[in-house]
This record gives C-alpha cells, sequence and structure tokens, in this order.
C-alpha cells in the first residue's frame, strides 16, 4: 500500500465529548498513522465529562434555548471552571494516547489568544417566557493562527474551545463552530467532525454524500440537537475555504477515504 508523502497542511478533528471514552485502540492507532502524513489539530467537545463530574450537567435547566431555537448551555464562571476541570483531565488522556503512538502532542486552551468571540444572546427561553440573561458564551469571531505552532507531520494540538471576548471574559462557545473556524483559518483542507452517530440521517436513511446547499437547507428545516450546529460548522468551514466536512463515527483514514460518514463538499 502506497503511503501518502507527508504535508504541512493540517487536517483538523473534533472529537466529540459524547464519544470520546468510547474511541478504542485501533481508532487511535489509525490517527495516529495519519498524523504521521499530517500535522494534526484537536479539538475537543465536553458534554459527557461534564455529565459525569455533576448530576446538574444533565438537567434540563443546564440547556437553554434561544429566541431563534439555538441551544445553548447556561454558562456561569463556576461552569467555566467546571469545563476546565474536565478538559484538563481530558487533555492528559488524549494527549497520553498519541504520545504512547509516537506523535508529539501539546494542549491550548482557545481563550489563551488562539479564540475571540463576539456578544452572547441576551434573551433565553425560561419556564415559557422569553428572558434576559447572562449567559457566558459567545460565537467565534476569530482565530489567531500564530498561535499554533510547529504545525509538523508527527505533532498534534489539542484546542479546549473556550474563547474570549471584547471585553475580556472568558466564554464558551460551540466546539463544532470553533473546529471550522480553525480549520478555516489554518487553510486546511479538511474537517473531520467526530461524533457518536455513523451518518447524517435524513428522512431516516444515511446520507453518503451532500451539498453544502443541500445540507443547510435540511439543518433549517429537519435537523435538531447537536446535528444541526454541526450542520452550521460545516457550511461555516466550506465558506471559509475548507474543501469537505466529514461527519461520522468511524477512524479518521476511513471517513476521509468516505468508506464510511457523510461528506459535505461546496458542490
Amino acid at each position: 500500500m502506497n503511503e501518502t508523502p507527508p504535508t504541512s497542511t493540517p487536517t483538523v478533528v473534533k472529537l466529540g465529548g459524547s464519544c470520546l471514552d468510547d474511541l478504542a485502540d485501533d481508532w487511535w492507532d489509525d490517527l495516529a498513522r495519519h498524523g504521521r502524513e499530517r500535522p494534526l489539530i484537536l479539538v475537543h467537545g465536553w458534554s459527557r465529562p461534564l455529565k459525569q463530574l455533576s448530576p446538574r450537567y444533565s438537567e434540563p435547566s443546564a440547556i437553554l434555548r434561544d429566541r431563534y431555537g439555538n441551544q445553548s448551555r447556561w454558562t456561569t464562571p463556576e461552569v467555566i471552571a467546571d469545563i476546565k476541570t474536565v478538559s484538563a483531565r481530558l487533555g492528559d488522556e488524549v494527549l497520553g494516547r498519541l504520545e504512547q503512538r509516537g506523535i508529539t502532542a501539546e494542549r491550548l486552551i482557545g481563550s489563551d489568544g488562539l479564540v475571540s468571540a463576539g456578544e452572547a444572546e441576551r434573551w433565553w427561553w425560561r419556564d415559557r417566557q422569553l428572558v434576559e440573561l447572562d449567559n457566558l458564551v459567545g460565537p467565534v469571531t476569530g482565530v489567531t493562527p500564530s498561535m499554533l505552532k510547529n504545525l509538523q507531520p508527527g505533532h498534534a494540538c489539542l484546542v479546549t474551545p473556550l474563547a474570549r471576548n471584547a471585553a475580556g471574559q472568558e466564554v464558551n462557545t460551540d466546539a463544532d463552530r470553533a473546529a471550522a473556524a480553525i480549520a478555516g483559518a489554518l487553510g486546511a483542507t479538511d474537517l473531520v467532525l467526530v461524533t457518536d452517530v455513523a451518518h447524517l440521517l435524513i428522512d431516516g436513511e444515511p446520507v453518503r454524500r451532500i451539498t453544502a446547499r443541500a445540507a443547510a437547507a435540511f439543518r433549517d428545516t429537519g435537523a435538531t440537537g447537536g446535528m444541526r450546529k454541526k450542520l452550521r460548522a460545516a457550511g461555516e468551514a466550506l465558506e471559509a475555504g475548507v474543501e469537505r466536512v466529514v461527519i461520522g463515527s468511524a477512524a479518521v483514514t476511513d471517513l476521509l477515504a468516505a468508506r464510511t460518514g457523510t461528506v459535505i463538499t461546496r458542490t
């Protein structure tokens, strides 16, 4: 089998917080093989680790919905601290798995100069009423690529997707959309969104390939929850110059080879 020659163009992989515990050793073996050919930027979620930390994060009140129907975790300074706690543990595990396989690795918190965020939505539904709430969240508005150093094959950077807003506050931001912004800023050709579902499903049927336009139409009419955010992130990545976005639960090389998962392209 011919190996792909090494390149400095990174692959950006978002690791869903709901599936990290389920990734087997051979999944990590595959990622390391890919990482010997390309630099790796890994962006992680934290949904399951946060729920494991405290039962309050599994309560319906922990999730807010804005006036446009978008979901967000209700984030306070205490939640930011808990995110950092579980992310540090998760980071040690991920970096350890990579280093055991010969990939040097480092961790970067997005709010330490990498990711900037805009203003948070102020109005949220609570008890069937639209009320004004302080919520330490914000959409990604910029990425400083120079913060990601040593982008070369054999090296990985794990990003915790917190951000800093214009007021200097540390805020929570969506990990899928943060990964999309990072991929666009770095000129990555591929963004892989690793999740706990094998494919995008439309009308109960798996979708192997779809255009950005069709994906956006489904996002606005049929997608819900986490998939809605993933499709929004995919659209933003493609608009930023990424060539393709792949969503799925398999090994990264299988997803990139389109042997499984859903491939989203501009046309």
